[in-house]
């Protein structure tokens, strides 16, 4: 059975049509002849909406009971039962009912369109995954219902339902969205016209680059090499010389004079290495056409023009922006150049700028080819077996009386040179083949000891001899070569895989870092150096190593920009230019992980800010009612007792004096913990531990409830206990009061104790609604109190307070379920030293 096909609306926000156009589309779909069903579509009470659902045929929904309330979802069995040829499928990311058949809405389509039926859906752009973080930055407001973007990528077909934010703004204020009672909210807040202009552009860039796909892919399936002029892309071809920042700042210009022109510079380097490109200016280039909204991309090849337009036709490019050659007049002899090459091959449907600039004509230089880098002892070796070898062969065998023939000398002498190859690389190979030849032409070919040759035969095996000497040093030379530069790669590559680790991991230190580099490099020291801007002095974000650290890059034996405004020095000694390409990677990490450890502070100090600016909302709270609602009672009490108006009866005024010590209780409780949670907030509880009995504690706790609500069951013969006595009496207050609060009528609370190894655990049981799992770390925060709790119950401090106390003793205080319901508060405290109970050791599951 063929797959269904998949049909999106996407929208930029709610309101812009996106259902309209689905069911319109369902129409007249019907009306050619389509076997055509409504699975699932949400109208919102829009009549116009609702309206365009008259004339289809509607899926019955499924319904379900979850916490008591009935749903409704898309009947899943039912449509594939129906088996329609299309059926339209609202809300994509919608997240279904616990006990559905899917969890999400999206794979309910995924059913469908394996069982071969087409679906139309809807979806915004702000439920796509991977944009819900720029969401949330645009319009302040999370999206918990998200669909994966592969899902919506894998579409047949995507269409944009676009609306003006004006118009969007006209049609909410119409009432056509919502309902008159929400529009205000709903204009003041998420359909601002800023928050409504985002994301229309999310939208508009997204749909932008889904259709740039299809159109690579219908190229690249018809293999189509030809550039489609479909948008202004410019590819500037960079050299790593000082006019690449003239050709991105040109090639800008060019893309922003039509709409949605795009920028990719693009540096080719030969697949050898050599190269004459500063990796300095083309750090600095990459970083100017990033800032300038294009990309840089790094390719390798050996034909640079024939690279360079492959890779231009490849991102289907318009333009080629490239700069006058640099070389010098004579230096044509080699050739056209880059510019006239690119321009020559280009054809008609690339067009080329070569820009002029400052350097041109001034020469560039020839790459100088590296050596294999043996070392100065193997090259030493080289050069000695290149020319003593042969010498000191040439002895033997003219002293020696048996003759070996040319041939065997030739052999002997071929040997000396794949040995000067192997040692010292390519040039003391040739030295050796040259000078070999010369001594076998004199002391071994005839006539001897003249540099001569009577046997045309002879010559031709000289010939032969200095050709096969030549190619076999060659060829030994690359290999040692290849193998020096694949042992490199390899400790590069270990080295890359270190510092993307780091990223994965996550890890933070700059110093680590720093001293990583420090060793890699063997350097003395490494300093992160950064400055506010071009004209401010250079300031020390970070240093390894012994000695003061250089006060600017040019001071250091070596550096490396990172952007304009930071750079990574080195002292110690010069790198070679090879090694500066892991370098580079060392300091853009070293970078990141800079701006990563400011942002965590900076989260940290916003995170304090929101904490103090929450406690003082809900301390404001407190003050305006929980704090004024005693104060009122005991003030309306004392005007009643004073007033003269009314003779009171003994039973009235110690009803009412009653009143006023109980408004003055709550009043010194209330005050008490918002000092105490000050006192914790600003780190100033100093306890003073001292040993005490747990049972000259614990009931002093109990005051402030009444005699029958409270069972105690302490034991006399616990051990003592090492705490600040009043801190405890106070954190037990606290959890017995709550407690107490929360109990049913006639369920006294149980306070027991027990010791349990060097600790001893008080427990405060109660049997009230208890607290859900997930709650039960909630609770323990400042103004925080759960459920339905009055709002005369207290400001939310008393478990905040109590947990703070006992973990400022060395304690601990948690929360767990009542065996049969209810909540226990579990506090464990230390026991005095030399108190340890005798008891043996029991596991936790043994506890409860």
């Amino acid at each position: 059975m063929a797959r269904g096909k998949l049909r999106i609306y996407l929208g930029a926000a709610p309101g812009v049509g996106k259902t309209y156009a689905m069911l319109s589309e369902a129409h007249r779909r019907v009306e050619r002849g389509t076997d055509c069903v409504v699975a699932f579509v949400e109208h919102h009470n829009r009549p116009r909406t609702e309206v365009m659902l008259h004339g289809l045929e509607q899926i019955p929904r499924q319904e379900l009971e979850y916490r008591d309330t009935a749903f409704t979802e898309m009947d899943v069995d039912a449509v594939l039962r129906r088996a329609p040829a299309v059926a339209l499928v609202d809300e994509l990311p919608h997240t279904n009912v616990p006990g559905s058949r899917n969890a999400k809405r999206w794979q309910d389509v995924e059913e469908l369109l394996a069982a071969g039926i087409d679906v139309i859906t809807t979806v915004n752009i702000q439920h796509l995954e991977s944009l819900g973080d720029v969401v949330e930055s645009i319009t302040g407001v999370r999206q918990r219902e998200t669909v994966p973007d592969e899902v919506v990528r894998r579409a047949d077909q995507i269409e944009l339902v676009d609306m003006s934010p004006q118009a969007l703004r006209r049609r909410m204020a119409h009432g056509n969205i919502y309902k008159a009672d929400k529009v205000d909210a709903a204009l003041s807040n998420y359909f601002r016209p800023g928050n409504l202009t985002a994301l229309r552009e999310l939208a508009l860039l997204w749909t932008a680059d889904r259709v740039d796909e299809y159109l690579q892919q219908y190229r690249g399936e018809h293999n189509i090499r030809s550039t489609w002029q479909a948008r202004e892309r410019i590819v500037v071809g960079l050299t790593g010389g000082p006019e690449g920042r003239t050709l991105i700042r040109r090639a800008t210009r060019l893309a922003e004079k039509g709409a949605g022109g795009e920028v990719l510079a693009v540096y080719i380097s030969r697949s050898d290495g050599l190269s004459s490109a500063s990796p300095k200016e083309l750090a600095v280039q990459r970083t100017l056409i990033e800032d300038l909204g294009g990309t840089f991309h790094h390719v390798v090849g050996e034909d640079i023009p024939q690279a360079l337009l492959e890779f231009a036709r490849g991102v289907n490019a318009t333009q080629i922006v490239l700069g006058a050659s640099r070389r010098k007049s004579w230096q044509y002899i080699f050739g056209p150049g880059v510019s006239a090459t690119v321009a020559v091959r280009s054809g008609p449907d690339l067009d080329v700028h070569i820009v002029t600039h400052e350097e041109v004509a001034r020469g560039r230089g020839l790459p100088v080819a590296r050596g294999a880098r043996l070392g100065r002892s193997r090259t030493i070796w080289g050069w000695l077996t290149a020319v003593a070898g042969p010498a000191l062969l040439t002895l033997l065998l003219t002293n020696v009386q048996a003759d070996l023939g040319l041939a065997n000398d030739m052999l002997l002498f071929l040997t000396l040179t794949v040995a000067a190859a192997l040692l010292g690389g390519l040039f003391p190979a040739l030295a050796s083949a040259a000078f070999g030849s010369l001594l076998l032409n004199y002391y071994f070919t005839p006539p001897l000891h003249r540099l001569t040759i009577a046997d045309p035969k002879n010559i031709v095996a000289i010939v032969i001899f200095v050709s096969v000497a030549v190619s076999v040093a060659s060829v030994v030379d690359l290999a040692a070569r290849r193998t020096q530069q694949a042992a490199r790669l390899r400790a590069e590559s270990e080295i890359l895989s270190f510092l993307a680790g780091s990223v994965l991991r996550g890890e933070t230190s700059l110093e680590a870092l720093l001293e990583r580099v420090r060793e890699t490099f063997a350097m003395e020291s490494v300093a992160l150096l950064e400055r506010e801007s071009d004209v401010d002095p250079w300031s020390c974000a970070g240093s390894v190593g012994g000695g003061v650290p250089p006060a600017r890059p040019d001071d250091a034996d070596v550096d490396m920009p990172v952007g304009d405004r930071m750079a990574l020095a080195l002292t110690g000694r010069v790198l070679p230019a090879e090694d500066r390409r892991v370098l580079g990677a060392f300091a853009a990490q070293a970078a990141v992980v800079l701006d990563r450890q400011r942002l965590v502070g900076q989260a940290e100090q916003a995170r304090q800010l929101a904490e103090g600016n929450r406690i003082r909302t809900a301390l404001l709270a407190a003050v305006s009612h929980d704090l004024r609602t005693p104060l009122a009672a005991i003030k309306a009490s004392v005007t009643s007792l004073r007033s003269d108006d009314v003779e009171w009866s003994d039973e009235d005024e110690d009803e009412l004096l009653a009143s006023i010590e109980e408004g003055t209780d709550r009043l010194d409780h209330l005050v008490g913990n918002l000092l105490d949670m000050s006192r914790l907030q600003t780190g100033t509880v100093a306890p003073l531990i001292r040993e005490i009995d747990l049972d000259e504690v614990v009931p002093m706790a109990l005051g402030g409830v009444p005699e029958d609500s409270v069972l105690l069951d302490v034991p006399e013969d616990l051990p003592m206990v090492a705490v600040d006595p009043g801190l405890l009496e106070r954190a037990v207050a606290n959890i017995v009061e709550n407690a107490v609060k929360y109990s049913p009528d006639g369920e006294p609370v149980l306070v027991s104790a027990d010791a349990i190894g060097d600790r001893v655990e008080v427990r405060v049981v109660d049997r009230g609604p208890g607290v859900p799992d997930e709650a039960k770390e909630r609770i323990f925060a400042p103004f925080q109190r759960h459920g339905d709790a009055p709002r005369g119950a207290g400001v939310g401090l008393g478990l905040a307070v109590a947990r703070g106390f006992t973990e400022a003793m060395g304690g601990t205080l948690t929360a767990e379920d009542t065996p049969g319901g209810g909540l226990t508060m579990m506090l464990t405290v230390r026991t005095a030293p030399g108190q340890a109970s005798a008891r043996p050791e029991l596991p936790s599951t043994a506890m409860s």
